[in-house]
C-alpha cells in the first residue's frame, strides 16, 4: 500500500468487518484478539459494546497517527490548542473509501472509565489507498452512535 501498489483491500476488508460488528454489536464467532475479531468485547458474551475505535496511519505520516478536528470547524490540527483527535469509529465502507466519525476523549470523570470516548458530529471520508496501517483500540461503548 505505501509503495503505491494500489492494494489497500486488506484495510478495506478489516474496516468492513468492524463496521458490520458495530452494526450488529455482537457476533458469536470467536477468534484471536485482532482488529477483525468476530465479536466486540473480550468474550462472545460481552454485552453493550458498540464500537471498535481505530487509529489510522498514512503513508506520509512518519509514524504519527492521522488526526482530525472534533468539530466541523476548519481547524489545523498542528496548531497549538486545536481540539483534534486521532481516534475514530468507522461508519461506512464503500469499496476503497471509508467514512469515519471522530471520537473525542470523554471528559466526564464519572463515566470515562467505562466509556473513554464520546461521539462527535465531525466526520471525514478517506481513500484507503492513503492508509498503510490500522491500530485497533479496546472495544467500548460510545453513546449517540
Amino acid at each position: 500500500m505505501c509503495n503505491n501498489s494500489n492494494d489497500s483491500s486488506c484495510i478495506a476488508e478489516i474496516l468492513t468487518v468492524i463496521n458490520i460488528l458495530q452494526c450488529n454489536a455482537q457476533c458469536p464467532d470467536p477468534c484471536l484478539d485482532t482488529c477483525d475479531r468476530g465479536f466486540l468485547g473480550n468474550t462472545v458474551s460481552t454485552m453493550g459494546l458498540n464500537t471498535r475505535p481505530v487509529m489510522l496511519y498514512t503513508c506520509a505520516g512518519n509514524g504519527t497517527p492521522w488526526s482530525m478536528p472534533t468539530t466541523k470547524e476548519n481547524i489545523d490540527c498542528a496548531s497549538v490548542g486545536a481540539t483534534c483527535s486521532s481516534v475514530f469509529r468507522v461508519e461506512k465502507v464503500d469499496g476503497n473509501c471509508a467514512t469515519f466519525r471522530v471520537l473525542a476523549a470523554n471528559s466526564d470523570s464519572t463515566t470515562s472509565g467505562t466509556m473513554p470516548y464520546v461521539a462527535t458530529n465531525s466526520f471525514f471520508t478517506m481513500n484507503l489507498d492513503c492508509v498503510c496501517a490500522l491500530k485497533c483500540l479496546n472495544d467500548t461503548t460510545v453513546e449517540g452512535v
